[in-house]
């Protein structure tokens, strides 16, 4: 069977999907990056490959934080933004949708579309406050594991406020209302709401947040979290089936999409290349002119995969000139 392999790796998780030709999920792997990309690509294709020998790839598509990197270890024939790859998936699975919301681990987006395609968006990389990774904190804070987060916040009779604008006032607030005495799920369900302040008043800054919306992202699991958003809102929130790995689902949809518009043979790599050899980044700051850049290599054994962060591409020109570097950026 012909598939299509979709990458997503971001700072917290790392999200693999292959679909077939109609868009179908055949297999999905989510895991948590922990802070090694490189080992996290190789486990997620292992785990996504293991026994499946029925199964060829046809085309690899990759997005997220990590993109680059991904592309370059596997062979990408499509390495795409993650609002691109999240409103392509989003879109396929809800032809009518105006808005999407993903919350991340360390990001967290509101993407608009109109007519479909994407109309407007906005990204939050700063404040911790909108992310998965501040409820992940507090969860530990209250020793409660993230799986059961949503779940008791939803039991909560009546949240208690909590400050949201930023991480740091929030979980002093938090740690306020604890000591104050109030029910566990009120001060759940109050992070939750905190949360979703926090990403309206920034992320969402400005924006006219239409119906239908979609709410994807590893965060879209917390059932709390859904709940806050439709009580602020005052709208339906939906969650896809796969809402964790859409933006992999989207991926490897380009990935399809540009095989088949090319009629052209995928430069997938080949999963050998992937499962043996010792992979390693370094870095160096180019002496060539004033800019000083900080330029990343990708080595397998001795041999150079790639090279990125350099303004003018004098290095990663340098690969393309060999004929060495198999990546192709779309």
């Amino acid at each position: 069977m012909d598939v299509y392999l979709g990458v997503d790796i971001g700072s917290v998780s790392s999200n693999f999907v292959f679909l077939d030709d109609q868009n179908r999920i055949m297999k999905k792997v989510y895991l948590r990056t922990a802070g090694n990309p490189v080992q996290a690509i190789r486990n997620g294709f292992a785990q996504l490959n293991h026994a499946d020998g029925g199964l060829c790839i046809k085309g690899v598509g990759t997005t997220g934080s990590g993109r680059y990197l991904a592309a370059t270890l596997l062979g990408a024939d499509a390495v795409k933004n993650e609002i691109t790859a999240h409103a392509v998936a989003a879109s396929h699975r809800y032809p009518a949708v105006r808005t999407i919301m993903e919350i991340g681990g360390q990001d967290s987006k509101i993407i608009l579309i109109r007519n479909g395609i994407v109309h407007d968006f906005a990204m939050n990389t700063v404040c911790a406050a909108g992310t998965g990774s501040f409820l992940d904190q507090q969860a530990a804070r209250l020793h409660i594991p993230i799986e059961e987060f949503g779940a008791l916040a939803v039991r909560s009779s009546q949240p208690v406020r909590i400050a949201g604008r930023c991480g740091v006032f929030a979980e002093s607030d938090m740690i306020h209302k604890q000591q104050m005495g109030f029910p566990r799920e009120d001060i759940l369900m109050g992070l939750c709401e905190a949360l979703v302040r926090n990403y309206l008043n920034n992320v969402g800054k400005g924006k006219k947040i239409e119906e239908p919306v979609v709410f994807q992202g590893g965060v879209a699991a917390n059932l709390g979290l859904k709940t806050a958003f439709e009580k602020v809102l005052g709208q339906t929130i939906h969650v896809p089936p796969d809402f964790e790995v859409m933006g992999a689902i989207g991926a490897a949809m380009l990935a399809r999409e540009k095989i088949q518009s090319s009629a052209g043979n995928t430069v997938f790599r080949g999963a050998a290349f992937i499962a043996e050899g010792e992979f390693r980044s370094t870095s160096m700051e180019c002496q060539g002119c004033p800019n000083h850049c900080e330029v990343v290599s990708i080595k397998r054994d001795q041999q150079v995969l790639a090279y990125w962060g350099d303004r003018c591409k004098k290095w990663e020109s340098s690969l393309k000139a060999s004929g060495k570097n198999g990546l192709q950026v779309v």
